[in-house]
């Protein structure tokens, strides 16, 4: 596939905003994304919910009733596990948004509402059916609103009940404005990104990244890869010793490299144990020994990456360059990341370990913008149309 052809993978998507409709008087139902980490009862890293607080703000202002619905976590559906409830985020909302009368509602019956209340459901994944998308537990969601509003593009390659069927079902269906957010910034990426583009790509497995590489070698000027991810490619000529890596993908990984997009480190960080106590040596790929394994970059590769971040006008950024849990191994990561948030380049960041990275380094206001998804955001690069997507589109062409 050529450039020209990749490139119409992102173009306008024909879909209803909510800025464009009336809402006065109207109930909408707004899928956001909550899913946020939560221990004891208290809620440890609040950005996904944040995010959403202009939404809410905008359907305030617009006099609307507003139901709120997300996942939390991975519980077993049917089951109600307390600590998979929405009940800490609810209490949370009920703080920010004191003057409005914000309630907690564990069960998917139509409820009176009055023009400003805030109706929080609990965690769609306790619904039996939620992940088959069931026609009937679809219907439910629909039958609780005036409008449908898509505003978790986490969950838009997901299609479940409360993403793809509750829009189905509803009278009209749109995206919310974060939505619109997060599919412009990648369009602005990846369509017509300015050039020098810098992809960078990090993680344990190729093999679950192996496609989006590949778009990106046609997409970006460079493609600098990290993780297991790098080794596999390291592993084309040298012996990595006990280094994790996917010795089935070595022959793709080859025709990947032969075409000189893919940056891969020419010295590692390596250790004798996987531990945050293991002590760094600086090697070159072709002297580790068996018993060794990398787990990041080292100082000379970390210098060629500055290099090409310090020429770059567009950056997309997904995944770590090594252990970065560890202080001794995450000296390539962070340098990365400190690069990036110097850099001028329009930069964007998803996946749920570069959440963590720019958290953890404190970068969050360097980066011009950081996408709340992680597997939408893979497949939106990888070229995919999102569940979501499609069924937006399908509205908007039936309204």
């Amino acid at each position: 596939m050529n450039t020209e052809n990749i490139l119409n993978h992102y173009e306008k998507h024909n879909i209803i905003q909510m800025k464009d409709l009336n809402l006065y008087n109207k109930t909408l139902l707004i899928r956001v994304d909550f899913n946020v980490p939560i221990k004891n009862q208290k809620i440890l890293f609040d950005t996904r919910i944040k995010s959403t607080i202009p939404t809410i703000n905008f359907a305030l202002k617009k006099k609307s009733k507003i139901i709120l619905m997300s996942h939390l976590g991975r519980p077993k559906e049917g089951n109600s596990e307390k600590c998979f409830s929405m009940f800490p985020i609810f209490e949370y909302l009920k703080k920010f948004f004191y003057k409005n009368n914000v309630y907690f509602s564990n069960n998917l019956e139509i409820k009176k509402m009055k023009i400003g209340d805030i109706r929080i459901l609990e965690n769609v994944r306790f619904n039996i059916g939620e992940k088959k998308n069931d026609i009937e537990l679809s219907k439910k969601y629909a039958n609780l609103c005036d409008i449908f509003v898509m505003d978790a593009f986490a969950s838009a390659h997901r299609k479940e009940a409360s993403t793809v069927g509750a829009g189905k079902f509803s009278k009209i269906a749109c995206a919310g404005p974060l939505f619109i957010k997060e599919i412009t910034a990648l369009k602005k990426s990846l369509k017509n990104p300015k050039r020098p583009m810098t992809a960078i790509v990090g993680g344990s497995k190729i093999s679950t990244k192996f496609n989006i590489l590949k778009k990106l070698s046609v997409i970006a000027d460079t493609v600098i890869v990290g993780g297991g991810i790098a080794n596999t490619f390291l592993a084309i000529d040298n012996d990595i010793g006990k280094s994790l890596h996917e010795k089935k993908f070595i022959p793709l990984a080859k025709k990947l490299r032969d075409t000189n997009k893919i940056l891969i480190p020419v010295d590692s960080r390596v250790g004798t144990n996987f531990s945050k106590n293991a002590i760094a040596i600086q090697k070159k790929p072709n002297s580790i020994k068996k018993n060794e394994e990398i787990m990041d970059i080292g100082d000379i590769s970390i210098r060629n990456i500055k290099n090409i971040i310090k020429r770059s006008k567009t950056i997309l950024w997904n995944g770590p360059l090594g252990v970065f849990e560890f202080p001794n191994f995450c000296i390539g990561t962070k340098k990365l990341a400190q690069y990036i948030s110097k850099s001028n380049a329009f930069s964007i960041a998803g996946g749920g370990e570069t959440l963590s990275v720019i958290k953890i380094f404190k970068i969050q206001n360097n980066i011009s913008y950081i996408s709340t998804g992680g597997g939408a955001f893979l497949e939106f690069v990888e070229g995919k149309k999102l569940p979501v997507i499609k069924m937006l589109e399908k509205k908007y062409t039936n309204k």
